[in-house]
């Protein structure tokens, strides 16, 4: 379930105290932007499963985040804000963190890896938004992004989250007012993948969206890092492109573009920066267009989330994702491409999960002990056909675009031109 607000009070954008704070945060990290990104998950990353050690959880449908701790040591005054994707701050009031080794003192400045989900109570029904830490970049001042996962892991539990479980376990009325709680999300070894899909996934509160791998012996590594794997069944892996409405001319005026028809939705494709290409366009039945129309909300030039509908061979609207600047960038939705033709099902990963076993044994000089639930190692069954040849490489395009409503519009015709609203739609 999405965050429908993040929390907080957006610090002004371009304001010095913005300034400020990236300024903070790149001194603490050495780099200006230290989001790091997984990538899709494909057939030869079984291989990769068995060669390293890895360790896996559940994939929350929630809004990523960094929790960002500033303390001045001389004032012992602790601020903490939370940074979105779009790179902008939003000041936390009524959480507190303190130190590890004296509870009397604030944990110092930190900077920790996570995602904000909505719980909901299944016995109350109540919401409650909390943030998942998963990962640590600086904590109490020490920059810990070269550290493997299993050190940066230990702090995070240790420094972070457990003097703040104290304290609220000691004051619990100090739960009251903040906006969110804080836990660690819980990460078991890669082998143990059957006890992620039958014990931890069904006791979820919020949404999943699959699963994550990383790998525990690899530093922090910003941007897109090759040893985080996220996977999804194929059938449900999902792209995000920037979403852009053409109206077709007018019949009466062929000069002007008809704003009452059915536009045709293009879907275009990040390429850095703030460069776009069209790359393919999105189905839209009539029904959800006028859903769409109705709701009031903006359309064009919007990040979109889709997937491949495999019967009908075309994309298919998901949700809007307000919570990215930019869609996918073009080498990510190859990528994506290649894991969809190349995926792995749920079956083939939990047969792989005793050749993993064994092979992380044997690596740190255990014995193998009896296989798990699993059973014996099977051959993986064959991939199923789920995209057209086209689609079936990470270079291929997918087909040429059938336009279905006449010459495209000239590219003013979209929001920047036209109509605030048409048909009582925000464009």
């Amino acid at each position: 379930m999405p965050i429908p607000d993040l929390p907080g009070v957006l610090v002004p954008r371009h304001s010095d105290q913005e300034h400020w704070l990236k300024s903070h945060v790149a001194h603490m990290c050495h780099i200006d932007n230290p989001e790091k990104q997984p990538v899709s998950f494909a057939q030869r990353d079984l291989d990769k499963l068995e060669k390293q050690d890895y360790w896996v959880c559940e994939k929350s449908d929630g809004i990523r985040v960094l929790f960002l701790v500033v303390t001045n040591l001389e004032t012992k005054d602790q601020t903490t804000f939370i940074i979105d994707r779009h790179n902008t701050y939003r000041e936390i009031t009524g959480i507190y963190l303190p130190h590890h080794e004296n509870p009397l003192m604030p944990l110092r400045s930190s900077l920790i890896d996570g995602e904000l989900v909505i719980d909901v109570d299944p016995a109350t029904h109540q919401e409650k938004v909390r943030f998942l830490a998963f990962d640590c970049l600086v904590i109490d001042d020490f920059n810990v992004m070269d550290r493997p996962l299993d050190k940066r892991y230990g702090r995070l539990k240790e420094w972070f989250y457990k003097p703040y479980a104290r304290m609220i376990m000691d004051h619990p009325h100090v739960a009251e007012k903040q906006p969110f709680s804080l836990k660690v999300k819980e990460i078991k070894l890669s082998y143990h993948v059957e006890q992620v899909f039958s014990v931890d996934i069904p006791a979820l509160q919020h949404g999943n969206d699959g699963l994550i791998y990383t790998c525990v012996s690899t530093p922090y590594t910003p941007g897109t890092d090759t040893n985080i794997l996220k996977w999804k069944p194929p059938s449900e892996n999902s792209i995000d492109f920037k979403l852009v409405l053409r109206f077709p001319p007018s019949k009466y005026n062929p000069n002007e573009p008809d704003w009452h028809a059915k536009p045709l939705f293009l879907l275009h494709v990040w390429c850095g920066g703030d460069k776009y290409e069209q790359y393919d366009d999105l189905h839209v039945e009539d029904m959800e267009w006028e859903d769409l129309k109705r709701s009031g909300e903006q359309v064009d030039d919007r990040v979109v989330e889709v997937h491949w509908d495999p019967s009908i061979a075309r994309w298919r609207m998901m949700r809007f994702r307000d919570d990215k600047p930019h869609g996918n960038h073009k080498s990510v939705v190859e990528n994506i491409l290649s894991s969809i033709a190349d995926g792995v099902e749920k079956d083939a990963l939990l047969e792989r999960s005793n050749a993993i076993r064994a092979s992380w044994k044997a690596r740190h000089g255990q014995p193998a002990g009896p296989p798990g639930p699993s059973g014996q190692q099977h051959a993986l069954p064959a991939r199923p056909a789920h995209l057209p040849p086209s689609a079936s490489s990470s270079t291929a395009q997918l087909p040429p675009i059938e336009f279905k409503y006449g010459p495209l519009a000239a590219s003013p015709w979209s929001k920047v031109a036209g109509p605030a609203v048409v048909a009582g739609m925000k464009r």
